[in-house]
């Protein structure tokens, strides 16, 4: 099973715009992807139609260890499944700690719960490194970051790059990551710029997709909907698309 964590210490990089596309392009190969939303926010859950009202019946529902994450589960309209987000999540911090075991409950959760059901889990993680943030990252086997082609998104990259390499000695591995540009200009010069130093930076884990910035991505949200379901024949989709098949291609899914 792979498990991908989407994140990126700033927000406004295209981080849930990924999470739930792909997951979307994933569920269009009949792959039988999950998605967490992880993000207090819950912008994934709202856009997939399995936005909830209590708490409880969230993902924070399960750090209460009142559900299991079986229960949570929610299948869509477009062929995916998602165990939705909610306002209360982000009381994590301060009720539960940073200790080892709140830190490790997702992974200990998907472990016992999951891993015999086979299809990947795309994680939608909030923009901070805290609680949540780190139990993506100890949960998965993989993280995407997505970065838009603006200066303050690649220094959270970097940022990230940073802790994911002070996690080494803890997580006793290298988490394997692949970088994606989003909400590419390519009529800036700026968004050239920025596509020769993120290469510089990271080489081969720089995806050779790269995410436009697209008119139907903008609006896809706003109709509740992921960008196959909204414009199936736009760039956004084709780019998704594109993007999906570069990760299997390189083994990263």
């Amino acid at each position: 099973m792979t498990i991908i964590a989407v994140f990126n210490q700033k927000g406004g990089v295209g981080k849930t715009t990924t999470s739930l596309n792909l997951t979307a392009a994933l569920a269009r190969k009949e792959m039988e992807p999950l998605a967490i939303d992880l993000d207090p926010q819950a912008h994934l859950s709202a856009i997939s139609g399995t936005a909830v009202s209590i708490g409880d019946n969230s993902i924070f529902g399960f750090y209460k260890e009142l559900k299991s994450l079986e229960e949570l589960v929610q299948q869509t309209e477009a062929g995916y499944r998602v165990i939705p987000s909610h306002f209360e999540l982000s009381k994590v911090d301060s009720l539960f700690g940073k200790g080892p075991k709140v830190i490790n409950r997702l992974k200990t959760g998907i472990q016992a719960e999951m891993l015999d059901q086979g299809g990947p889990i795309v994680i939608d993680c909030c923009p901070m490194l805290g609680v949540l943030s780190l139990n993506a990252i100890f949960a998965s086997s993989k993280v995407l970051v997505p970065i838009s082609t603006d200066f303050l998104a690649v220094k959270g990259a970097m940022q990230l790059e940073r802790s994911l390499k002070a996690l080494e000695h803890v997580l006793k591995k290298r988490v394997e990551r692949r970088y994606v540009i989003t909400r590419f200009d390519s009529r800036r010069k700026l968004s050239w710029e920025i596509v020769e130093q993120l290469r510089d930076k990271f080489g081969d884990e720089l995806c050779e997709t790269r995410i436009a910035e697209n008119v139907s991505l903008t609006e896809s949200p706003a109709y509740n909907r992921d960008i196959f379901r909204h414009a199936p024949h736009s760039q956004g989709a084709k780019d998704y698309e594109f993007l999906l098949e570069e990760l299997a291609s390189s083994g990263f899914l």
